[in-house]
């Protein structure tokens, strides 16, 4: 989220250059609570909003969708998320155990703070279990590490894989890591970057501008470039 407000403050800033926008990423529970509080305009929050987060209402902008990728000279092509968070945390080590052929496991990842290792450890339930073979402080640092290792896997936003046949991306239970699967939302690792507003309350004309930026195709472009899927076509 934090790389497509960034991309978005700034394409913004083009078309509106006497409005100035303030962002701190400082989690999406407080993004929430700092609409529910009027302490911010528009909340940022990369989940969808739980039950008890009320009086106010989110749009979804992008979503992120992370691809699980292998070395192509590896035989396994489908993993389920249950087997990703056991490749991920140690509890499988031999690829034979997944249908692959006999090799240690070597499982690449990200650093600690990265938005693309939160939102794979979120949504495979591995926040603090994950155990790193290496962790690499770039997406293309992971997406190398994996092609030069027979063994390797590892995650990558979607957007930095396609075209790539240095590295696969497998299938998570059967549904390939496309644009269109994750807007259909049928591939599985995947999260919302959502837009959040107090409910019953106008945004002021400033912040109406931004947030209509940001919701418009003409920012689709943007949020690609962050590496995310743009929602708005």
């Amino acid at each position: 989220m934090e790389s497509v407000m960034g991309y978005l403050t700034e394409g913004f800033k083009e078309v509106q250059p006497g409005i100035t926008v303030n962002y701190t990423g400082s989690g999406s529970s407080a993004g929430v609570t700092g609409a529910q509080d009027g302490t911010c305009d528009i909340g940022l929050a990369s989940r969808d909003l739980k039950d008890d987060e009320t009086g106010v209402k989110a749009i979804t902008v992008a979503k992120d969708g992370i691809a699980i990728i292998v070395n192509p000279n590896n035989p396994v092509a489908d993993l389920s998320v249950e087997q990703i968070a056991q490749l991920a945390t140690g509890e499988i080590t031999n690829w034979a155990d997944v249908g692959g052929t006999d090799g240690q496991v070597v499982f690449m990842g990200r650093e600690a703070g990265s938005g693309t290792r939160d939102g794979f450890e979120s949504i495979t339930g591995t926040k603090d279990a994950c155990k790193l073979d290496q962790e690499l402080t770039s997406t293309g640092g992971v997406i190398e590490a994996v092609a030069g290792n027979p063994n390797a896997i590892g995650y990558a936003s979607l957007s930095a894989v396609e075209g790539k046949n240095t590295v696969k991306a497998v299938t998570v239970g059967g549904v390939a890591c496309t644009e269109e699967t994750v807007l259909n939302g049928s591939y599985a690792i995947q999260r919302p970057f959502v837009l959040v507003t107090k409910t019953g309350e106008t945004l002021s004309p400033a912040a109406q501008a931004f947030f209509d930026y940001a919701t418009s195709s003409a920012a689709s472009q943007l949020i690609k470039a962050a590496g995310a899927v743009p929602v708005a076509k």
